[in-house]
């Protein structure tokens, strides 16, 4: 069974940085000025983070007065989480699969 994962999603999340946002971001939906103090990055870099996350689908934002709220969308976590999960699950169903050399 091959087993599909959303490479373009990890690639996402490969950048320390936009990790960063992700884990504080699964704990509390917070404006671009809380990302600022918690990460200690600058806004311009911050901003272009957010605009990659956001163009992923992994944040929605939400605006409130001159701010700009950020969400974690849960479920496009969940579903990588899984196609990582059917992966594992894959590898433990092949372990002991092996292809013979010519």
């Amino acid at each position: 069974m091959m087993t599909s994962v959303d490479t373009d999603l990890i690639r996402v999340l490969a950048d320390p940085l936009r990790l960063r946002i992700v884990t504080l971001l699964a704990q509390e939906t917070l404006c671009t000025t809380h990302l600022v103090e918690e990460t200690g990055s600058k806004q311009t870099n911050l901003s272009n983070h957010l605009r990659v996350l956001r163009e992923a689908g992994v944040v929605e934002t939400e605006p409130c007065g001159r701010y700009t709220y950020y969400k974690l969308r849960p479920d496009v976590i969940a579903r990588l989480a899984g196609q990582l999960g059917d992966l594992a699950e894959s590898a433990r169903a092949a372990a002991d699969a092996k292809r013979a050399c010519p």
